[in-house]
């Protein structure tokens, strides 16, 4: 991949296609295609996409067909330096969301934010426009927890389209959100970019992990145990079999 003659290395960790950016370079290029209004979307890899990816082709593709795909889940930083990668750092979502709320209020982009509860994105919207004061926020809109109708989805496309938003935030769960921005790509005229539990954690309505967890890989034992009953069966099926299967993936590779 390219950007401006800049080169960006990728490795496929079983199938799925993750790039090797930085928060720089991923805030950079979102920015510079934000200004351009076009439509492209950025996924943030984690070992559950990759693991719905190895069960689903249409997850898949989604993923591998994102304009970005961030290395978000510290398992999958270790994969890209085992594949060859040794300086990449984590670009994680969470993370990622503020870096670039900061550049669209300096630059004068305007945002949306698409997902999460009622009370989830009052209160985000709340902490955003006290944090940055001249950040345009045009659009925010909770979805139902079903799938909408095609006249939904149309009315969906419109209203973000005529708010204006060149930066669209996705607050939903995967791999939900990835299929979404794959089907909305070349009808929302944003960059999509899926960001799922950062609109919690920047509302304050879910603990984030502490930053040793984070830089150990044990962010997911942390989410686990503050949200068992959603989580275990996500980690319990996907954690061992990425183990297993990576494992093999570098075997074959070495011999």
């Amino acid at each position: 991949m390219s950007f401006h003659g800049k080169l960006l290395e990728s490795r496929f960790i079983l199938g799925v296609r993750v790039d090797a950016t930085s928060y720089h370079d991923a805030a950079e290029r979102i920015v510079q295609w934000a200004h351009r209004g076009e439509s492209r979307y950025v996924c943030v890899a984690t070992v559950c996409q990759v693991m719905e990816s190895w069960d689903s082709c249409l997850i898949r593709a989604a993923m591998n067909g994102s304009d970005l795909s961030t290395p978000d889940g510290m398992p999958l930083v270790w994969g890209l330096r085992l594949l060859g990668l040794a300086n990449q750092a984590r670009v994680y979502g969470p993370h990622l969301t503020p870096r670039l709320l900061a550049e669209a209020e300096r630059e004068g982009i305007p945002v949306g934010f698409y997902g999460a509860s009622h009370s989830t994105r009052n209160t985000l919207m709340d902490r955003l426009r006290r944090d940055y004061p001249k950040l345009s926020i045009v659009y925010s809109w909770s979805p139902p927890f079903r799938l909408l109708s095609a006249e939904e989805d149309r009315e969906v496309v419109e209203s973000i389209n005529s708010s204006g938003a060149r930066i669209l935030f996705l607050g939903l769960s995967s791999p939900q959100q990835d299929l979404w921005m794959a089907d909305h790509r070349d009808r929302v005229q944003s960059v999509m970019i899926g960001v799922g539990a950062a609109f919690d954690f920047l509302a304050g309505t879910k603990p984030q992990a502490p930053g040793w967890m984070m830089n150990a890989g044990l962010e997911w034992l942390f989410r686990l145990m503050t949200e068992p009953r959603r989580l275990w069966r996500r980690y319990l099926r996907n954690n061992p079999r990425f183990i297993y299967r990576f494992g093999r993936q570098l075997l074959g590779q070495r011999t």
